[in-house]
């Protein structure tokens, strides 16, 4: 639905801090998927951890809050580049198993609230089958 092009026309993040690479699913204001492909060329597996890389669990809350934000970019209806989406609250985040590089991380959004320029969502992100990592979501888009 939309590839990486695209994303980075709607995300100011850029490389090594863009962590979505497409986005196979959408209902505006509802849901979106994204994908992540982990692999072993990331900047943060020099560190973390040598002789058994894991994804940070925060980077994977980042790659969850940037297919967030894409949905609400893309469900204003306008144009986003004179907006900036900014974390308010993270809450629940669990963390059930360690995402490895050759991963393919398939993150799941969905609309909990949209209220007053509040999005709070629910987020899941799965290898597979498996639930990797889950959290609730609050942001908000604010003007550059």
């Amino acid at each position: 639905m939309l590839d990486i092009v695209q994303i980075m026309e709607i995300l100011p993040h850029r490389y090594p801090f863009l962590l979505i690479d497409k986005v196979t699913d959408l209902e505006p204001g509802k849901r979106i998927v994204a994908i992540k492909n982990v692999t072993m060329n990331e900047p943060f597996f020099q560190g973390h951890f040598p002789g058994f890389p894991v994804m940070p669990g925060v980077l994977i809350i980042e790659a969850m809050a940037q297919a967030a934000a894409t949905m609400a970019y893309l469900s204003m209806g306008g144009d986003a580049k004179d907006k900036v989406s900014y974390f308010m609250a993270i809450d629940n985040a669990r963390f059930r198993k360690p995402v490895k590089p050759g991963d393919t991380l398939r993150i799941e959004v969905e609309t909990l609230f949209n209220k007053r320029g509040i999005w709070s969502c629910a987020a899941k992100a799965y290898v597979g089958e498996t639930l990797m990592t889950e959290a609730e979501l609050k942001a908000t888009l604010a003007d550059k």
